[in-house]
């Protein structure tokens, strides 16, 4: 079977962390997501197409034509013209029935082998609020219609963004959206009309990455997965570890350092003396972690705490210093969800915990205490002894 992925967009919702990257290497779990896919698809797909565009050269340079036995070819789409113009660059690879997937969401490979059992396919999810969500109309088993964030009741399937077409798919003309770009759902509403296209319910799990908290929700499904302990670096006596742990190659664990799985730690870096890391945090290569405690957090490559510091649910960019004394608040007082500004709006987390999100390069002063969801752009520093109410921003 061929799959496609869709990994071209520029994804703004998502900003700080991918201002410096596509949204397809944001790390979960010690990996970039577009891994995390294409390992979702062994046994599924043999040849898989990616389209790439937004800051597509770091895709390309990052795999290469193979990833284990899934040939790869990367495909450009130079304008960012929509998920069904993206679909369109692939058309003439495509010579038999396929499954497609949108590049920022996390699936099980039980649930993608589900929708690839049929002809035409949708994979979808119960959902609380349908108003955030593609929704999937369904009558007599069958999906008929999608239609974008309603707002009125039509049911609440939210579209998974995996998808199985024919080539018959492109032989539909649509237009442009209200939006201005070529839609896959308006692709699907015109085959759905045609085709009898079953809908595939998540039985193991579907995380969209649409807000960078969405990493956060991300990495915690797939630490939760994690069984056992791999322990390819060196740690001193008087470390305790506990729960399932991986911990990469080159990495010292220096003694007094309490580890609380799961836990997964990067290749060639210095954990301790007297961290205490908790549940649901990775990291990546090359990090120096001092006295600090970092729970439920993400931190890419070459991100340094080396002094006593407060890390809780939050993402920490790529070469960022984390200084003495900095506290990331994540609990508001009042016990309710922590509301955070994205674009200019009022997002609602859905989270009683929220920390920072911090860009590649920043910097923190010491003892800083930054507020609940605050974002930090990259390259951004933060002064000794500021309260970071707002996100700082370019």
């Amino acid at each position: 079977m061929q799959a496609v992925i869709l990994a071209a967009g520029k994804s703004t919702r998502t900003h700080p962390l991918t201002l410096t990257r596509p949204k397809a290497l944001l790390p979960i779990a010690g990996r970039p997501l577009l891994s995390h896919q294409l390992e979702a698809l062994h046994g599924i797909a043999k040849e898989v197409f990616i389209v790439v565009g937004y800051k597509g050269e770091m895709i390309k340079k990052k795999y290469s034509h193979r990833y284990g036995n899934i040939r790869l070819t990367f495909v450009q789409q130079e304008e960012q013209l929509g998920t069904g113009h993206a679909l369109m660059q692939v058309q003439r690879f495509l010579k038999k029935r396929f499954i497609v997937l949108y590049g920022d969401d996390l699936y099980s490979r039980e649930d993608l082998k589900q929708v690839a059992k049929t002809k035409w396919g949708v994979l979808v999810k119960e959902v609380e609020d349908p108003s955030r969500f593609g929704i999937v109309i369904t009558e007599n088993d069958k999906a008929v219609e999608i239609v974008e964030k309603p707002t009125q009741d039509v049911g609440n399937l939210a579209n998974a963004g995996a998808f199985v077409f024919t080539p018959e798919i492109f032989q539909s003309e649509i237009g442009k959206s209200m939006r201005g770009e070529f839609e896959i759902t308006d692709m699907f509403n015109a085959i759905a009309k045609k085709q009898i296209i079953t809908p595939v319910t998540v039985k193991k799990g579907w995380i969209p990455i649409g807000y960078p908290w969405d990493v956060l929700n991300a990495n915690e499904f797939l630490l939760n997965e994690m069984k056992g302990q791999t322990i390819k670096g060196s740690v001193e006596k008087g470390v305790v570890i506990k729960g399932s742990v991986k911990i990469g190659r080159g990495t010292l664990v220096k003694a007094g350092t309490y580890i609380e799985g799961p836990v997964v730690i990067g290749e060639d870096c210095i954990i301790g003396p007297g961290a205490y890391l908790r549940p649901h945090t990775s990291m990546g290569d090359k990090c120096k972690i001092g006295r600090a405690e970092i729970v439920d957090s993400v931190l890419m490559d070459e991100v340094n705490a080396k002094h006593t510091c407060y890390i809780g649910h939050s993402v920490v960019g790529e070469g960022s210093n984390i200084a003495a004394g900095t506290v990331t608040a994540d609990y508001r007082h009042d016990r309710t969800n922590n509301v955070t500004l994205v674009n200019g709006k009022k997002v609602d987390s859905g989270r009683r915990k929220l920390g920072s999100f911090m860009g590649d390069h920043v910097h923190t002063g010491i003892n800083c205490c930054i507020y609940p969801g605050r974002m930090i752009w990259p390259g951004k520093s933060v002064l000794p002894g500021e309260i970071v109410t707002k996100n700082v921003e370019e």
